[in-house]
């Protein structure tokens, strides 16, 4: 199977064309690095051309308004080129509970990402995933203040970059879902004890104060980040990936 893997040189995507090649079939990364822009359009044609699957792993360079612009432009040219090109599956990769966190541009940009695909000529299939692992240290820097970290106290399920990637990977191999599937890891935290937990394990000395207007997922009302339902969940807890 040829699989074209857009934002195939980074986090996710560099494990998806790994586990992809692994498992015996022709995965190919795309991503500017390699001559592929997904706003102006170069080099998309030939990147999506004869390929069976399409994985769409592009982010947004920005989390503000601009973001909307970004994914809209980027999976109407995709789609275009991929409908041109005879794809015949589509995959994206998306967050839990997009579509419950009206108040972040971020989220929304993302829904609209996903209605595009959904309303598209494609089959297709959406990976949602809760927030990754790797990001943590991220998340700490946004709202650090001298000794001081202030974080809400929003549940989050953290997941493995590469537990996402493993998913992601089996998806584009599969069936069309033409619907949603959820990730999430094992483990249900508050975002603040979750801080507290990273900074011990790093030996960083700076205290957690909760702070429920602090950084982005201060927007988050109730436990909307966190796996529901049938949601498959991942086998790495954030204890061991941390060690």
């Amino acid at each position: 199977m040829k699989i074209a893997v857009i934002g195939g040189t980074g986090l996710i995507g560099s494990q998806v064309v790994e586990n992809l090649k692994t498992a015996g079939h022709q995965a190919v990364p795309h991503s500017l690095s390699t001559g592929v822009d997904v706003i102006t359009g170069q080099g998309l044609d030939n990147a999506v051309a004869g390929a069976d699957v399409v994985v769409n792993l592009t982010n947004s360079p920005t989390f503000d308004d601009a973001s909307t612009d970004f994914f809209r432009t980027s999976m109407t040219n995709l789609l275009a080129a991929s409908e041109k090109g005879g794809v015949g599956h589509f995959v994206l990769l998306s967050i839990v509970g997009v579509d419950q966190v009206p108040q972040l541009d971020y989220y929304q940009a993302k829904v609209l990402q996903e209605n595009i695909l959904a309303s598209g000529p494609i089959p297709y299939s959406i990976v949602r995933a809760t927030q990754f692992m790797e990001f943590m240290d991220a998340t700490l820097s946004w709202t650090a203040d001298g000794e001081t970290v202030h974080l809400p106290h929003t549940p989050i399920q953290p997941i493995a970059a590469a537990d996402v990637a493993a998913t992601v990977a089996e998806v584009a191999t599969g069936t069309p879902l033409n619907g949603i599937l959820n990730i999430a890891g094992p483990d249900v935290f508050a975002l603040d004890e979750l801080g507290r937990i990273t900074l011990t394990a790093k030996g960083d000395e700076r205290s957690v104060v909760i702070d429920d207007t602090a950084g982005m997922f201060a927007a988050v009302q109730g436990d909307v980040l966190i796996a529901h339902g049938d949601a498959r969940i991942a086998p790495t807890h954030y204890a061991d990936w941390l060690a």
